[in-house]
């Protein structure tokens, strides 16, 4: 599935993950292939995006949760998630 990160000043991230985990209103929410349409607020707290790699113009944005697992976070005040057919939209600040 194919996830894109916005802030108001650039593009976070944008390429192919297997799954996002969100920092929700309600508690953290796990987006995965074939999820039903969702859209959300978010809160304080990390984007972690499961991805077998991400592109170097991205990784300078990203942290790499453990040298085990392919897990890269993103920390964020607030935002809002679209997600619909595979696609995402983090818009946060």
């Amino acid at each position: 599935m194919n996830i894109k990160i916005l802030t108001p000043e650039y593009v976070v991230f944008e390429g192919e993950v297997e799954s996002v985990l969100l920092p929700g209103k309600n508690g953290e929410f796990h987006i995965m292939k074939n999820h039903a349409g969702v859209v959300s607020s978010l809160t304080g707290g990390k984007v972690k995006l499961f991805a077998k790699s991400v592109d170097e113009a991205y990784a300078k944005n990203l942290t790499k949760e453990n040298e085990k697992d392919s897990v890269f976070s993103y920390s964020i005040k607030s935002g809002v998630v679209e997600f619909n057919h595979n696609k995402g939209i983090i818009l946060c600040e």
